[in-house]
């Protein structure tokens, strides 16, 4: 293992200064603390907009930069015109590189039923195709293909579980089966292995059921239950093959910070660390190159802390070997070393969506080189695995031309 001794003795520190399974604090969200936010991302930067502060609700919105560890300013929800506009409890995607909000509740307005589109190119709002349930808040939305899904929620009648999904290409909205669980508010749903993934909330008790989304078939599957206390104003997201939720309130009022993760292969959950911040309900998360972000919320008082979660990247609970990719970014050979001899080791790359795009056994019984040429640019998540001793390393990297 020389080669990989040298390797890490001159790789900056600060590389190594985040383990797995660890959170670190970063900068806090601009403006004043505030609860049911919406977020998105766009251009490998998060955006928060919108909220509920000690004052009143909110249309302002920030991009954050994780390289840089800094917030911007960036046009409040539907521009210089957009007095009225102010909202929570809302829906938030990106789609084709356009910001998208919709849904929610404002200041005179107990629910909304538009929807808004950010342009980041030209720093313009313009208003789309309202959306074509009843207007409502506390809805769940996550994002497959060119195409966004919006349900659940609640209305002027009471608590939905109906479902639609928006087309980008057509600006136009279709109804879709309904959500077969409860009808409810306040639950998680993101996107992992180009499904639709929803769980917990409030239907009145509260909810911890695991639900995942067909969007071939338009058909709903249930998934083993959140194993931690039924809650609501979780926040949820997925780094594939794992997905995550966490915080929330549960039904004795305490403000959640457990975090547990979900694994797409087995259908089971594992606890890692609590979030380092104070427990909290309706915060925003998003993630960027695989690196979670979890702020703002609300626990008594309103918040605008900032965490970056780091997590185990990898399919199962094996024994973590230690490993490093060499060079990161790379565009033409790549080296995966590991720091223990493996004796009959495969490895597997998987791009952002889940999909796996090369595997092989390893060249020698700790380094591996392959040819990533022919790979796309973005970022691919990495897995050598040695089922007789049971061990297993993983990782990210990026390829770039």
């Amino acid at each position: 293992m020389k080669l990989l001794k040298f390797i890490l003795a001159f790789l900056p520190l600060s590389l190594f200064s985040f383990g797995q399974d660890n959170w670190v604090q970063r900068d806090s969200v601009n403006g004043p603390p505030r609860s049911v936010s919406a977020s998105f991302v766009l251009e490998n930067e998060g955006y928060v907009l919108g909220g509920l502060d000690d004052f009143t609700f909110k249309r302002k919105m920030y991009s954050y930069n994780y390289l840089q560890n800094d917030w911007d300013d960036e046009e409040s929800i539907g521009g210089p015109n957009g007095d009225g506009l102010e909202r929570g409890s809302a829906c938030a995607f990106a789609l084709e590189g356009k910001g998208y909000i919709c849904l929610g509740q404002g200041q005179t307005m107990a629910y909304m039923n538009d929807l808004w589109q950010f342009d980041p190119d030209t720093k313009a709002w313009s208003q789309k195709a309202d959306f074509i349930g009843t207007p409502r808040r506390q809805a769940v939305s996550f994002v497959i293909g060119t195409k966004a899904y919006v349900g659940t929620g609640q209305d002027l009648s009471g608590l939905k579980k109906d479902f639609y999904s928006y087309d980008v290409l057509t600006n136009s909205w279709v109804q879709l089966n309904d959500f077969p669980g409860t009808a409810r508010k306040q639950a998680v749903a993101f996107e992992m292995g180009a499904k639709g993934w929803l769980g917990t909330g409030d239907d009145g008790t509260l909810k911890k059921d695991f639900w995942m989304y067909d969007p071939a078939s338009d058909n709903w599957i249930q998934k083993t239950d959140f194993p931690g206390t039924a809650r609501a104003g979780a926040v949820g997201w997925s780094t594939h093959p794992t997905c995550f939720i966490a915080t929330g309130e549960d039904v004795n009022f305490e403000y959640k910070k457990d975090v547990w993760e979900y694994n797409y292969y087995s259908n089971s959950w594992t606890q890692r660390v609590d979030l380092m911040g104070p427990g909290r309900k309706n915060a925003i998360a998003f993630v960027l190159d695989g690196i979670a972000f979890v702020g703002t919320g609300y626990n008594g008082v309103f918040l605008d802390d900032f965490y970056a979660y780091f997590g185990i990247v990898g399919i199962n609970e094996q024994e973590l070997v230690s490993s490093i990719v060499y060079p990161n970014p790379a565009n033409d050979q790549l080296m995966i070393a590991t720091d223990l001899h493996l004796s009959d080791a495969q490895v597997f790359i998987y791009s952002v969506t889940g999909e796996m795009v090369y595997n092989s056994k390893m060249n020698s019984s700790d380094m591996h080189t392959l040819n990533v040429s022919r790979f796309d640019e973005g970022v691919y998540f990495y897995r050598v695995q040695d089922e007789s001793r049971g061990k297993i390393s993983s990782g990210k990297f990026v390829v770039k031309k």
